[in-house]
């Protein structure tokens, strides 16, 4: 596997962003952004710049615009983050940390029926 950039709380929110709509002018991104959070157009920027630097985005030169992009997959990022909150908080127990999610929400009986069926697939 490739090594991933390390992205931040802030910086994963631009990424949403960028995974779903791509590519995007930086004011398209801030444009997206205003709704989910209070942050100014020079914080954003700022987040970009961050992410071009740790190779997570790429741009094209538009005329004086740049119009950005992901380098890296949603799924990629989502499965490097969740292996190191896993190996952070729980010290790679899964068993652990699928207890104490489990302990502390409700979940619907069709969640829980998900849950059961791939359990099933994984005890195949």
């Amino acid at each position: 596997m490739k090594e991933l950039p390390q992205i931040s709380t802030t910086e994963w929110q631009v990424m949403k962003v960028l995974w779903i709509k791509a590519p995007l002018t930086a004011n398209e991104v801030i444009t997206e952004i205003e709704g989910v959070t209070t942050w100014k157009p020079k914080t954003v920027k700022t987040l970009l710049g961050r992410l071009v630097k740790k190779r997570a985005i790429a741009f094209n030169k538009d005329g004086r615009a740049y119009v950005y992009y992901p380098l890296v997959a949603e799924d990629e990022c989502v499965k490097a983050e969740s292996h190191s909150f896993l190996e952070k908080v729980f010290s790679g127990a899964l068993n652990v940390m699928f207890a104490n999610f489990l302990e502390e929400q409700k979940l619907s009986k069709e969640e829980i029926d998900e849950l059961k069926r791939i359990l099933d697939q994984k005890n195949s």
